[in-house]
């Protein structure tokens, strides 16, 4: 029975509506921060939940096919559920953090079962393919808290700053962060009005120094602190416009590369592509172990000029700017070709990158995914030309969140 005053139904409706709450049974985490349950044959999936638990959920969105829903109460807990640190991270509030309701180490099997279930429903693999690769993801040094060196806040009409609810528009006023680095943190943007600012960008380099940006559909000005942003990885000192994409988490970059240096094992002489190069940290490390000569293809031209800036002591780098796709499709490459780094935004690379790729007929290629169903995706086309997936190692450079970042190593048969 349930009890009434939970103001819980222990069934759906002919019409849910939202705000309708209802006691449910969680079940295994999915793809995007959140849990599977199923009510009178109806798909729910309920955050701020943890598998195996009972909870009441009210529901927050009513799709054709699929509800969603947040867990309010907690009426049989798993062992694996803590108390979060934010006072943001609760239904209705800051929808950046999925996880902070989770330990550490159910953070890690729940990333290991997403990545699994992708695996298997996208990619084609079955679960004894998956059960083999033995994948296992590993922690970065320093924490849960305070590691995100990236942060963009939303601003309201009223120019307060702030982080934004789970898909909604609505800014979430916080005193802070508590991922965001503790630099950033001191900042302080939160008690700051912003009147004319849509977002506020901040970034915290290896020096310490943070850059805050004000954006605006006019543009984006400098508030404070350096043009340029420092950083250090790959035993080399990166100098980088704001605006450049790197990794946010300190240790992300140096783990990274660790990672494709030990699955491509390069080998000096042997010639190498670095595609979606950014400013070119791949490229680098390729470069530094003898790989010679290394192509790196980036289109965002702020990345190509950091790209040529920091990588000008390294002659057997070249950098074009260009389209992945349009390079490879235009076949401007130099071939033959020994390795490839892939390293695609969220979307994946695509069907058409991936053939391309194949027909180079590289030695081996690193995948760097940000997204397992993507990375699925694009390991489905790479199995179905007879490639396979030797290798795949995930790495926690996104904790609290459902992010995760993905290194395959794949091989023609």
């Amino acid at each position: 029975m349930i009890d009434p005053a939970v103001g819980a139904q222990p069934a759906l409706g002919d019409q849910p509506v939202v705000g309708e709450r209802i006691t449910l049974s969680v079940g295994a985490p999915a793809h995007g921060g959140h849990c599977i349950s199923r009510v009178d044959g109806r798909v729910i999936f309920v955050r701020h939940a943890l598998p195996g638990e009972q909870v009441v959920a009210e529901i927050t969105e009513v799709r054709r096919g699929y509800l969603r829903a947040d867990a309010v109460e907690v009426l049989i807990g798993s062992a694996e559920r803590v108390t979060p640190p934010c006072p943001y991270a609760h239904p209705g509030g800051c929808g950046g953090c999925d996880l902070q309701h989770a330990s550490q180490a159910a953070q890690l099997d729940w990333k290991a079962a997403v990545v699994a279930e992708q695996l298997q429903r996208l990619g084609g693999l079955t679960e004894s393919e998956v059960a083999a690769i033995g994948l296992d993801i590993a922690p970065l040094p320093g924490g849960l808290l305070g590691w995100r060196t990236r942060l963009r806040l939303a601003v309201d009409n009223d120019g307060q700053a702030g982080l934004m609810a789970h898909r909604s528009h609505e800014v979430v006023p916080v005193d802070r962060c508590r991922i965001s680095h503790p630099h950033i943190q001191l900042r302080q943007l939160t008690a700051q009005p912003w009147p004319d600012a849509g977002e506020v960008a901040a970034t915290a380099g290896a020096t310490g120094e943070v850059t805050v940006r004000s954006i605006s559909p006019a543009g984006t000005s400098l508030v404070s602190g350096p043009e340029q942003i420092t950083e250090t990885a790959a035993g080399r000192r990166w100098e980088l416009p704001p605006e450049v994409f790197w990794q946010g988490h300190p240790a992300a970059a140096d783990a990274l590369v660790a990672t494709v240096q030990e699955l491509l094992a390069p080998q000096p002489g042997e010639s190498g592509w670095d595609l979606y190069g950014g400013a070119g940290l791949f490229a680098a490390a390729l470069a530094e172990s003898g790989v010679a000569p290394v192509t790196l293809v980036e289109s965002h031209a702020a990345a190509v000029a950091a790209a040529g800036d920091n990588l000008s002591d390294l002659p057997q780098v070249t950098v074009r700017r260009d389209r992945v796709e349009r390079a490879l499709q235009r076949r401007q490459l130099p071939t033959p070709v020994d390795l490839v780094v892939l390293d695609p935004p969220r979307a994946g690379a695509g069907s058409a990158v991936t053939k391309a790729i194949m027909a180079a007929r590289p030695r081996a290629v690193a995948y760097v995914a940000c997204d397992p169903a993507a990375l699925a995706r694009d390991l489905r086309t790479f199995r179905e030309h007879g490639w396979r997936l030797a290798s795949l190692r995930g790495l926690d450079c996104f904790p609290m969140t459902h992010h995760i970042e993905l290194v395959a190593l794949l091989l023609p048969a």
